[in-house]
């Protein structure tokens, strides 16, 4: 992230410096690109020791509480960029990375010709880790998305059911595992969804 004034760079905490590295990488410097960042937890660590402060009778940290905010990551990239480009953040439970991909669709079927997307996660606090579904593991990765051409991936939904079992792994790490091993399909049950990836070859 050496790209990132450091001014900014300090602000950022280990979620956000991951998130931050991997979509510096991935744009490369190209600049007014549509993104997505997409985030299940987000900086729930930061929201947490927010609270506890409040709890305490201290006053709230204006920074810190920018710095907790769903958007934080998007918001620093952007700055540091000065890019006025299109930005979201977005949380959607299990299906999070799910979401941002449909997210990211529409932005292209919208005229954008490429959308950053940035997926990203750590553990919950351990005020909170009894709420943990999965084996969470800090993760970042980041795809540039274009059009589909000739080897796209296809993403549908329809109601789960009991044949689709739960995965143990965070969505990030199951779609990048997808992604990486050149599997034909995944299939991932969210809640009531059920999600199914394939890979046209």
């Amino acid at each position: 992230m050496s790209a990132m004034p450091a001014m900014l760079r300090r602000r950022a905490g280990f979620l956000g410096k991951m998130a931050l590295e991997v979509a510096y990488r991935c744009l490369d410097g190209r600049t007014d690109i549509a993104a997505v960042f997409c985030s299940r937890h987000g900086e729930v660590s930061r929201a947490v020791d927010l609270l506890g402060e409040l709890a305490q009778g201290e006053p709230m940290s204006p920074t810190g509480f920018g710095l907790a905010v769903h958007n934080a990551s998007a918001g620093l990239f952007s700055i540091a960029r000065t890019d006025r480009a299109n930005h979201m953040a977005l949380s959607a439970g299990a299906a999070t990375v799910e979401h941002g991909v449909v997210e990211a669709c529409g932005l292209l079927a919208d005229g954008a010709p490429m959308v950053l997307l940035v997926v990203y996660d750590c553990a919950l606090p351990a005020a909170l880790a009894h709420f943990e579904d999965c084996d969470e593991q800090p993760h970042a990765w980041a795809w540039l998305m274009t059009a589909p051409g000739a080897h796209a991936i296809s993403l549908a939904c329809d109601a789960a059911d009991a044949t689709t079992p739960a995965s143990t792994r965070p969505g990030g790490l199951d779609v990048l595992h997808f992604q990486l091993s050149g599997a034909a399909s995944l299939v991932r049950q969210a809640g009531v969804q059920r999600w199914t990836w394939t890979r046209d070859v």
